[in-house]
C-alpha cells in the first residue's frame, strides 16, 4: 500500500484543512504579537474589526493542501478539505453577520 493510498481518506482532509489555519493563525501570531499574550492579542484584533480578514488569511492555505491532494490523486483527502474549508467559510460568515 502506498503512503498516497493509505492517507487518502476523507477524515485525513478534515482535520489538516482545520488544522492549518490554526498553525498559520499561530505563525502569524508569532511574528506580529510585539510580545503581548496571545488573548491581549485576539482582543487587539476583535477591538480592530478586522477578525474576518484573519480568518481569512488563515484559512488561504487550505488551498495548498487542497491542491496537494488533488495532484497526488488522494481525492477523498480533497473532499475533505474542501468541506472543512465550507465550514470555515459559514463561521466566518456568521461571525461577520451577527
Amino acid at each position: 500500500m502506498k503512503w498516497s493510498e493509505k492517507y487518502d481518506r476523507v477524515l485525513t482532509g478534515i482535520i489538516s484543512g482545520f488544522l492549518l489555519p490554526f498553525v498559520v493563525g499561530f505563525i502569524i501570531f508569532l511574528f506580529t504579537s510585539k510580545s503581548q499574550s496571545l488573548g491581549q492579542y485576539l482582543s487587539r484584533i476583535v477591538g480592530a474589526s478586522i477578525i474576518t480578514q484573519s480568518i481569512t488569511l488563515c484559512v488561504f492555505p487550505n488551498i495548498a493542501i487542497f491542491l496537494l491532494f488533488n495532484r497526488y490523486d488522494m481525492l477523498r483527502a480533497s473532499r475533505g478539505v474542501l468541506a472543512a474549508t465550507i465550514v470555515w467559510a459559514i463561521a466566518m460568515f456568521i461571525i461577520k453577520f451577527t
